[in-house]
């Protein structure tokens, strides 16, 4: 077992950087001999951040409260009278955690504690911060991190990914296979992803781009977006618009106080569509075969192929081209359809 008491290390100046910022490390240690295949984190004020393909170490960076700059030495009085920290690596797993050993009544002497980790690609992470951002990159395995006043950012990341933020904002790009990522206080953006995706906000807007595979996205107080998505998509939101772009596949769209646009470039399955207030509009490509249910205030539906069944003012249920796809419309407003 190899273990690392960073108390006992801070006393050395090899392990001392000269600058207490987020821009020189506190401390540093190589893990180049220690084969890390999983790295757990766990601070209780700082930031984290864990990222595969560069040489393998941990950097530690430690502010005062506010960013306040501090000495070597009064960051390492502190640390000794408040707080207990502690690194160590074991069967290939890195431990690394920072919390108060007290409630500290002067929140002036408290401090932010943050890390940063550079593995291999092939690693998994369990990461936890209550005061800070989460980020990950280039990585692959099973990766599970909560912060409960901070953003998640990850990027270039294939594997099991399940993310949790209860004050922040959310930022995934170029992963893949199986994404789960909520927020109580933040916006979602995803690009250039693939697999499936469940992604939900409770206070903010959903972007999505270049997604590919199954997607859920769901938001309670904002808009949903997106462009350029194939496979299944379900986004719904209760305070805001839908619009979506060049969707190839099936898709579910819902709101509850907002307007809905989408645009298909394919229609497997289904098209379903359910808005309680505010216009509809729905462009379908003009050469497949639809099975149409499509109900709203004012139905306005253009013409093409050939169409069998029942139309007037507030729905329109038949066959175009024969039959095909199920497209099911529902809306409060007016509603059209267009090819």
């Amino acid at each position: 077992m190899k273990k690392y008491l960073i108390l006992l290390l801070l006393a050395s100046p090899a392990y001392l950087a000269s600058a207490q910022d987020y821009k020189t490390p506190y401390l540093t240690k190589s893990l180049v001999a220690d084969n890390v295949k999983t790295v757990f984190v766990n601070t209780s004020g700082g930031s984290i951040s864990v990222k595969g393909g560069e040489e393998p170490r941990i950097e530690v960076y430690i502010t005062g409260n506010n960013n306040r700059d501090l000495s070597k030495d009064e960051i390492k009085k502190r640390l000794e009278e408040d707080y207990s920290l502690d690194i160590s690596v074991h069967d290939g797993e890195l431990h690394a955690t920072a919390k108060q050993k007290h409630n500290i009544n002067n929140w002036r002497k408290s401090l932010s504690i943050g890390f940063r980790v550079y593995v291999n690609k092939a690693t998994s992470t369990n990461l936890n911060t209550s005061g800070g951002s989460i980020s990950i990159a280039n990585l692959t395995g099973n990766q599970n991190f909560e912060t409960s006043g901070g953003s998640l950012s990850i990027n270039g990341v294939a594997g099991l990914i399940k993310g949790e933020t209860s004050g922040g904002s959310i930022s995934v790009a170029n992963s893949s296979k199986d994404i789960d990522l909520q927020t109580s206080g933040g916006s979602i953006t995803a690009s250039n992803c693939q697999g499936h995706l469940k992604l939900e906000t409770s206070g903010g807007s959903l972007k999505l781009q270049d997604l590919k595979g199954y997607v859920k996205a769901e938001t309670s107080g904002g808009s949903v977006s997106g462009n350029n998505i194939d496979g299944e998509l379900i986004a719904g939101t209760s305070g805001g618009s839908v619009n979506l772009m060049a969707v190839a596949g099936s898709v579910n769209a819902t709101t509850s106080a907002g307007s809905i646009h989408v645009q298909m470039t394919r229609v497997d399955k289904y098209v379903k569509i359910d808005g309680d207030s505010g216009h509809i509009d729905l462009q379908l490509p003009g050469k497949q075969g639809y099975n149409l249910d499509v109900r709203g205030d004012r139905v306005s539906m253009a013409s093409t192929g050939t169409f069998e069944g029942q139309k007037d003012k507030e729905h329109v249920v038949g066959k175009v081209n024969g039959g095909g796809s199920s497209v099911e419309v529902r809306g409060d407003g007016s509603v059209n359809v267009s090819y």
